[in-house]
């Protein structure tokens, strides 16, 4: 076959063969592991009578026939069995049970990345259907099907597999945040994460890691390893990961065993949940890439995550957790958490996500707290937006984040904002609802990674223009890590109320909470249950002939507008609780702007909650002018809130947990804001002209019809 694309439309023509029996959500069922059945029988066949021969001749005299087996075959897994896709064809009749025999006959390692497909269901469902030998045939038919590595590389072959789980997700109508990464955008972020290291990477036999916590079908950790290997062939690099969707895993792992005679870095691939169940809980990494769900919840981890996060020595989640909607930001802790110590070694975390991470969550929240941990902690180096319409499942928006335990040291305190937003060529043809690629000098001749290196490179407020029809404008800026940060404080303004007597407002005292309650009872018994609401509804009518009585002038003092009202109920003889009275107040009174302020009983003034607002200080506001930190607030406060609101005063019960100064500390980066290019709007002349003409044009119109 030509390329990988025509692979992918001949693979997915099993669906016709399988519609009438399989559900379109279940396809994937049977195309995905018959795809990496007939992957693997391909990569063993030039080995497959030798290892054959290896087994009959040892088989009985070894305890462990697995080394020289594996020998033979020139991987870490192999096939004992006597079967293949041809073999299996010549016996129709038997056809299930040679099938399965052939899966038998896997090495363990091999059989269980098998087995994750849940093949056996799916050999079911086939025979009963009487589908299996022509699904079987399909994959077996090497003239329209050559899977064999001379014929589509491993390279290729990862297309095949993200091709392919895309048509899936994109047939369903998955959720976006379920998808694979473009190769374009893992070629920039691996470039990104080695860029500081480069000099290293060229010393002698050096090793490396690579580690994805999501790793998916495994391209972030290729082209991690492929990054490494341009920049020193004999660097040697190690890969791990974990995947949570078996079909995925299995993907991943079966392919690292084709790619490598030791199967070191398929043994590396851990399934199951990273969150709650990490499966490289005793390591730490030098490269660490990742593109989490975007907005998937944590929901299933959260019994482990929350206990994890409460203990007190020192967690993957210690900064705080993030709404249960959206995990991203749990899988970034996690990464930050398997960097080395930074005595240790140098760690460099490049993930990908929607803009959620950067703005959702208000002061004291669990994303701003996640924040602040990642800003006061200095890790956060470069922030990354991409272009939209990049992704298979999604057109939204993502930022790529470049972090690390040990910044340089003119990149520390610091963060580089880069605005690569039109760093992208429209595509010829779409792939689900990616429409534009970045070009990467690989899959597309032109090259736009160099303008984004090079931006990031500089490491300053700069522009570069990659050179189109259309010039592509890409622009940094540089900013204290103090610049995303704010104090919010809380800002009270006095309370001021007039009273009155009126018609209207005694009706309110009726709707009050505390003077229906007077007329009912929690009493069991029936009886006393009657006579406490009898009396209850005495109390009521009491109340009702009582405000009668109180004038009906409107008063600006409540001090004096409760005297009258005690002394009313006093000379009634009629006792209220404090909850009644404080009813009849509320029902009676008004806010007045004009009326004098209500204290309280120690003399200070009260606050109205209504009038309650809160006011942002930028954490770096005035450093120019050397203002401490303590007096930040108030230096904000008296210039901009008191020429505005003079009565207004600063809640100072209202602090940060942390360090207990007054406001509450929060993060956030709104990228576009600091982008932001205001555009005039046209002029008035112009707009006119333009009216003009299409009522010129309308008119013409109309004559025609006319006639």
């Amino acid at each position: 076959m030509a390329n990988h694309s025509e692979v992918v439309s001949f693979i997915w023509g099993v669906a016709d063969l399988i519609r009438d029996s399989f559900r379109r959500g279940h396809y994937q069922d049977v195309i995905l592991p018959f795809t990496v059945l007939r992957r693997i029988d391909l990569v063993l066949a030039p080995t497959k009578a030798k290892v054959l021969q290896t087994y009959n001749k040892l088989h009985g005299k070894l305890d462990n026939l697995h080394p020289q087996l594996c020998k033979a075959s020139g991987f870490a897994f192999y096939n004992t069995s006597k079967y293949d896709f041809e073999e299996l064809l010549s016996e129709p009749m038997q056809l299930a049970a040679n099938l399965r025999a052939y899966i038998n006959g896997f090495s363990d390692n091999m059989r269980e990345v098998v087995e994750k497909f849940d093949f056996e269901s799916t050999i079911t469902k086939l025979e009963s259907a009487n589908l299996l030998f022509r699904v079987v045939e399909r994959f077996a038919d090497r003239s329209k099907l050559d899977l064999r590595p001379d014929s589509i590389s491993n390279h290729e072959m990862g297309y095949v597999f993200e091709e392919l789980v895309r048509k899936f997700n994109e047939a369903l109508d998955e959720n976006p945040g379920e998808h694979f990464t473009p190769r374009e955008v893992i070629r920039l972020m691996a470039q990104l994460t080695t860029f500081h290291d480069a000099k290293e990477l060229k010393k002698g036999n050096v090793i490396r890691t690579v580690y994805d916590p999501c790793c998916g079908s495994g391209g972030m950790l290729t082209i991690g390893k492929e990054q490494i290997l341009s920049i020193n062939k004999t660097a040697d690099v190690h890969l791990f990961g974990q995947e949570v969707n078996p079909q995925t895993f299995a993907m991943c792992k079966s392919d690292l065993y084709m790619k490598s005679e030791d199967g070191r870095d398929a043994e590396n691939i851990v399934f199951g949940s990273t969150l709650s169940h990490d499966g490289h809980a005793d390591r730490t990494f030098d490269y660490l890439l990742a593109n989490p769900p975007y907005g998937k919840d944590w929901n299933l981890d959260q019994d482990e995550v929350r206990k994890e996060a409460a203990r007190a020595s020192r967690n993957r989640f210690e900064a705080g957790l993030p709404r249960i909607s959206d995990g991203q930001l749990l899988f970034l802790q996690h990464m930050l958490g398997r960097m080395h110590n930074a005595s240790e070694g140098t760690s460099r975390v490049s993930i990908i996500m929607n803009g959620s991470p950067l703005f959702t969550g208000d002061a004291g929240s669990g994303e701003s707290e996640i924040r602040r941990w990642i800003l006061e902690n200095d890790y956060l180096e470069t922030l990354i937006a991409l272009p939209q319409q990049l992704f298979y499942n999604t057109g939204i928006s993502t930022y790529v984040w470049i972090l690390s335990n040990n910044k340089p040291t003119n990149r520390q305190g610091k963060v580089q904002l880069i605005d690569a937003s039109e760093a992208w060529l429209l595509r010829q043809k779409s792939l689900g609802a990616k429409r534009r690629d970045i070009p990467d000098g690989v899959e597309r001749t032109d090259n736009y990674l160099p303008y984004i290196i090079e931006l990031f490179k500089q490491f300053k407020d700069a522009e570069v223009t990659i050179p189109a029809e259309e010039p592509k404008v890409l622009r940094s800026k540089v900013f204290p890590s103090t610049a995303f940060g704010f104090r919010k404080v809380t800002i009270e303004r006095p309370l001021r109320l007039n009273f009155q007597a009126s018609a209207k407002r005694v009706a309110r005292i009726e709707d009050s909470t505390a003077f229906k309650n007077l007329a009912t009872s929690r009493k069991k018994d029936e009886a006393e249950r009657a006579a406490e609401i009898a009396a209850g509804e005495k109390t009521q009518a009491a109340i009702r002939k009582v405000l009668k009585k109180l004038p009906g002038d409107l008063c600006q003092d409540r001090n004096a507008f409760v005297a009258i009202l005690d002394d009313v109920f006093n000379k009634a003889s009629v006792k209220i609780s404090v909850t009644v009275r404080r009813a009849i107040l509320d029902a009676l009174s008004e806010r007045d702007p004009d009326a004098p302020i209500c204290f309280d009983n120690d003399g200070n003034p009260e606050a109205d909650t209504s009038l309650r607002d809160t006011e942002s200080v930028p954490l770096n506001y005035l450093d120019e002018e050397n203002v401490p930190s303590e007096k930040k607030v108030q230096t904000f406060f008296e210039r901009e809130v008191l020429p505005h609101v003079p009565d207004a005063w600063i809640n100072e019960s209202v602090r940060d947990e942390k360090d207990k100064e007054v406001g509450i500390v929060g993060y956030e980066i709104n990228f576009n804001w600091y982008f932001y290019k205001y555009q005039p709007p046209r002029a008035l002349e112009s707009i006119e002209a333009d009216i003009k003409a299409v009522e010129q044009d309308v008119l013409r119109l109309l004559q025609e019809v006319a006639g």
